[in-house]
Parts: structure tokens; sequence; C-alpha cells
């Protein structure tokens, strides 16, 4: 497994500007703009990032703002989108242009999330599925992410 080389806390956000799945060019800035945001990498394949995004999903309309970052093309990514019921705003980072999103912030593998403090500084990072740190994201959203009832494991790695 690859050593982890993603930005770490502290560190100013690299600025992006990436296609949504309609087409539309959108920045992290223009998301800046509104508050902290939730970046969320992940691709259709991974399983863990399969387990991961419902649970982003039910966070979608709280204090944080949620942005999916996938490195899939869109008609993959709607599938996937359509078979979980997930519709948080989600932005390309294409395998055809070298994933130069993903690279910039030093993915070495999915699903990681980064949340970006309205300021630009990356506040938190979480790699993989880590029950624990999506707990306190629901915390900050003022919604929680596990209903009672749902198997949720500790931990999954990436």
């Amino acid at each position: 497994m690859a050593a982890d080389r993603s930005l770490q806390p502290g560190t100013r956000a690299p600025k992006f500007s990436l296609r949504t799945l309609a087409g539309e060019e959108k920045s992290l800035d223009q998301f800046l703009e509104k508050g902290a945001v939730l970046l969320a990498f992940f691709k259709i394949s991974c399983p863990v990032c399969q387990l991961t995004l419902p649970y982003l999903e039910r966070l979608k309309n709280g204090k944080l703002q949620l942005v999916a970052i996938s490195q899939d093309d869109a008609e993959s990514t709607r599938e996937l989108y359509n078979e979980f019921r997930i519709s948080i705003d989600t932005l390309l980072d294409s395998e055809d242009d070298g994933y130069p999103v993903s690279n910039a912030y030093g993915l070495t593998h999915v699903p990681t999330m980064f949340i970006i403090e309205q300021n630009g500084l990356i506040g938190e990072v979480i790699n993989g599925f880590v029950k624990r740190q999506i707990a306190t994201i629901g915390t900050r959203c003022g919604i929680a992410p596990f209903a009672p009832g749902d198997y949720v494991p500790e931990w999954k790695a990436g």
C-alpha cells in the first residue's frame, strides 16, 4: 500500500475548477463563497466508496456543503448514483486529464475526504471510512449520518 501523501490539516487547499455531471464548470472558490466544504474523492468501483457515499448523502442538507469528486466519467457516475440514490453535488476529475485535482491533493487511495474551511485551509482529512470521523462531520452538519439499526463498521481502508 502506498504511503499517505495527501495534504494535511492546516495546508492551503489547492484551487481548482472541474465540470459537474451536467457539464457546468464549478470552482472550489464558488463553493467556499457559501462556507466550508467537504470534498469527497471516490471511484465507482471502490467498495469502501460505495459504503461511504450513502452516509454522506444523508448529510447533504446540513450546515456543511458536500461536494463529491468522481474519478470516473459522467455516465458511469450517474449509473452508480441511480443505483445508490445519491444526489450530492458532483464534479468530475477525469482520467483523460490525468486526475489533476486528485494529484494536487496528493491522493493515494479513495475514498479520501477533505474539509476545506471557508478561509481555504484544510481543516480535516479522512482516509478510507472512519465511523468516528463521519459522525463528527454529521455533528458539524447538524444531521446524524447513522440511523438506529444501521450496521456501520468502525473502519474500512480505502
